[in-house]
């Protein structure tokens, strides 16, 4: 690709190169960049495929088949509490020991840094998998993220090649890309997410997303792949039985600002709270992510008995929980959904603070909750809430616009064509507002993993 020593821009640009963009794609070393990513999307989307299926197999285990096991008929309500206090077991010494702190603090959000190194990858796999299996609220997008880099990286150094530190940075990129590829719904989803969070921009955008998208579309097709051959499925976010959305209209142009507005504050507030929460568990890592995953556990607790849903409405990440509240939305109450959206929201804010994960779909489930609660006064329909709650609570908590918008949209199908004018006036004012209320972070010199390479963390 560049030379090691070629300087680098702030954007990410070669200096010498960024005049041209095309004269990298004509090279030689810009062929064999793409047939790397291509083989290695192989490896690592099977490597992503796997450990989302053993994420969904504890929790199985866990929630389900160790009850039964115990001579419980059902999952009794109390058992969330025990299990996340397990959890808590853990993930603190797996932060406070391994290397690399058991991947990036949930509570900064999606913030690009380069490859994971690979003497961090088993740090980040276990603190992810005992999150994820045992109920945090957190979701699987960021370890994804974060294991698809260092893994493809990790792979290239077999070699024993000496290779340019930026094309050593894109390689780890494209493999963040085949290890999401359609964990939200679409790799046109992973690519735009992997590509706002990175930053990049100018005429280097489309050469350096090229490889990533290369590998993003073979990841798609072996999760496609491995969810036939398994019968386990893709593990792919996805809404059965969309309800028909009526048009847009002065209504619903007035609730999306609402939706926009209301998601703004409650974003601003759930991070406020998760990082006032993560400076009390950095201290006291081992004993606090205990008490966190009590207290996660007893507000999954709280939650059940007060409404007589599951607790499993408050615990994981909300992936697959999306579908069942949209079909099942006429058996809540505007009240039970409230009390949802309040749990959750709590729930993620202490889960954020204490275990490892992401924060993309606890931040949908939410939204999504609260649309549909939305909807039960007058002037705005199920889809439509749904659409707008999904799309401004992903731009207050991910400051992604284009990916927001995205997820609101494709996540509906031809519904989401419909409400796409009511989401992206919802995502706006949600984007906008959230960034006039969020000070601005403190400002460090740019690095060349920076500029090249998303890790999610």
């Amino acid at each position: 690709m560049t030379s090691p020593d070629r300087p680098i821009k702030p954007d990410g640009q070669p200096l010498a190169a960024a005049a041209d963009p095309l004269s990298l794609v004509r090279s030689r070393g810009y062929a064999v960049l793409l047939l790397i990513a291509a083989v290695l999307g192989v490896p690592i989307s099977a490597a992503a495929f796997g450990f989302l299926a053993l994420v969904d197999e504890l929790q199985s285990l866990t929630y389900t088949d160790l009850p039964k096991a115990l001579g419980f008929h059902g999952t009794p309500s109390w058992w969330p509490v025990p299990l996340l206090a397990v959890a808590g077991l853990l993930v603190g010494p797996i932060v406070r020991y391994f290397p690399g702190n058991g991947g990036h603090e949930p509570a900064h959000g999606f913030v690009p840094s380069g490859p994971t190194p690979t003497a961090n990858l088993p740090g980040v796999a276990l603190a992810a998998l005992a999150s994820l299996g045992l109920g945090a609220v957190i979701g699987p997008e960021a370890p994804l993220i974060a294991l698809g880099s260092g893994l493809a990286v990790a792979v290239l150094r077999l070699t024993r090649k000496p290779l340019p530190k930026q094309a050593t940075a894109l390689v780890g990129a494209s493999g963040s890309f085949a290890a999401i590829s359609t964990l939200l719904g679409s790799p046109l989803l992973g690519a735009f997410l992997l590509m706002e969070m990175s930053r990049l921009s100018g005429p280097m955008l489309g050469v350096v997303l090229v490889p990533g998208l290369l590998a993003s579309g073979i990841g798609a097709l072996i999760f496609t792949g491995l969810g036939s051959w398994t019968g386990l499925g893709t593990y792919s976010l996805t809404l059965p039985n969309v309800p028909h959305a009526a048009a847009p209209d002065a209504a619903g142009f007035g609730w999306a600002l609402l939706i926009g507005v209301a998601a703004a504050l409650l974003g601003v507030g759930i991070r406020w709270f998760s990082l006032s929460l993560l400076k009390l568990v950095e201290p006291r890592r081992l004993t606090a992510t205990v008490l966190a995953g009590v207290v996660v556990g007893a507000i999954a607790l709280l939650y059940a008995e007060w409404t007589g849903h599951t607790a499993s409405g408050i615990l994981y990440s909300g992936q697959s929980g999306l579908g069942p509240l949209l079909t099942a939305n006429a058996q809540y109450s505007a009240g039970a959904l409230v009390v949802l959206v309040a749990c959750k929201a709590v729930a993620y804010c202490v889960s954020m603070a204490a275990f490892r994960g992401g924060p993309v779909f606890p931040a949908m489930f939410v939204g999504a909750a609260g649309g549909i609660a939305l909807s039960h006064l007058p002037g705005l329909g199920v889809t439509a809430g749904l659409a707008m709650g999904v799309g401004a609570m992903s731009a207050a908590m991910l400051k992604l616009p284009m990916t927001s918008l995205l997820l609101a949209t494709l996540l509906l199908g031809q519904e989401g064509l419909t409400v796409m004018p009511l989401v992206i006036v919802a995502v706006v004012g949600s984007y906008v507002l959230t960034l006039r209320l969020t000070p601005p972070p403190a400002t460090a010199p740019a690095t060349e993993q920076d500029a090249a390479g998303p890790r999610g963390g």
